[in-house]
């Protein structure tokens, strides 16, 4: 193994940052710098936030392999990595279920306002008198998934538990989910009290939950996202919710993160989270340590361990 083969792009975790300096003497690049000895580089590690773009591809003409640090690799230039025979690997299932509690939370808390009712009680507003508004009841609704994949799956086996009935729209039916199939998107929000967003990123789905969604959903729907900001066109949800066109939104997610629009922080009846849907030590660390397997097999010439298919 060649000590400079493997590349860490943009800031990653501080303990796989640490590892990989450790083990593979990996040299760092921030997004847009030149790479010297770049033609040394076989394997480049990144995030989601940062990615492998087709301006840092061209620099490192023996690149072998992207592995991505999350299951979301749509900050990578796909399509570059596709045409030069570039592998990608990301971290897929290790962080279903931590993603699919974020999304529960997210629910009750949008549903009961329980981030704004806190508020209510630390400004001293119960203690001088005041009650807080009635919010909505969670169990027994009706809940809309977009996107039935593993996340989505283990979504809807939460809010089973809480006797919710579970829609979902997919590109085609998925087998074996108690959930029922609905063909139509803005159909999906028109039968759901609450939209859960676990689709993939990417130009593919930008802005698939647009005005015309959100206006399905209505006055009492709650929309909650936590797959990737891009796929709600955040312009019309602000829009929306200040008009009451929807009744609130729970989010992990946003279209310029780390940016959120003032919009969405200044109003009660949103719950804005800094992206942490897989932000556990325990889920962190298998995410770290797949990275870590799939750098190993690549530098070994054995099969990857999580494979994208491009």
């Amino acid at each position: 193994m060649n000590a400079t083969s493997v590349l860490q792009v943009g800031p990653l975790m501080p303990a796989l940052e640490t590892q990989l300096n450790d083990e593979f003497a990996a040299r760092v690049v921030t997004p847009g710098a030149p790479i010297e000895g770049a033609e040394e580089i076989r394997i480049a590690v990144t995030s989601g936030r940062n990615g492998v773009k087709a301006e840092l591809l061209e620099q490192l003409p023996n690149l072998e392999l992207v592995a991505n640090f999350g299951v979301g690799y749509d900050g990578n230039d796909t399509a570059a990595l596709k045409a030069r025979g570039v592998a990608l690997t990301n971290t897929p299932d290790v962080l279903n279920a931590c993603v699919a509690d974020t999304a529960l939370g997210l629910l009750l808390n949008a549903f009961r306002r329980f981030p704004d009712s806190e508020r209510f009680t630390r400004a001293g507003e119960w203690a001088a008198g005041a009650n807080y508004p009635l919010t909505r009841r969670f169990s027994g609704s009706t809940i809309g998934i977009l996107g039935m994949g593993r996340i989505g799956a283990d979504v809807a086996q939460r809010v089973e538990a809480f006797g919710c009935k579970v829609l979902y729209h997919n590109r085609r039916e998925v087998p074996g989910t108690t959930a029922e199939y609905v063909g139509s998107l803005e159909e999906l929000a028109r039968r759901s009290d609450a939209l859960v967003i676990t689709v993939v990123g990417g130009p593919s789905t930008k802005h698939l939950v647009d005005a015309g969604v959100l206006a399905a959903l209505g006055p009492d729907g709650i929309l909650v996202n936590v797959a990737r900001g891009t796929v709600v066109d955040e312009a019309a949800l602000i829009a929306a919710l200040q008009d009451g066109t929807v009744g609130g939104a729970g989010l992990d997610v946003f279209e310029e993160e780390p940016q959120v629009p003032a919009e969405l922080l200044n109003l009660p009846n949103v719950v804005a989270l800094p992206h942490v849907g897989s932000g556990t030590v325990e889920t962190r660390n298998d995410m770290k340590n797949l990275v870590l397997e799939n750098v190993r097999a690549q530098l070994a010439g054995e099969p990857l361990v999580t494979p994208v298919e491009l």
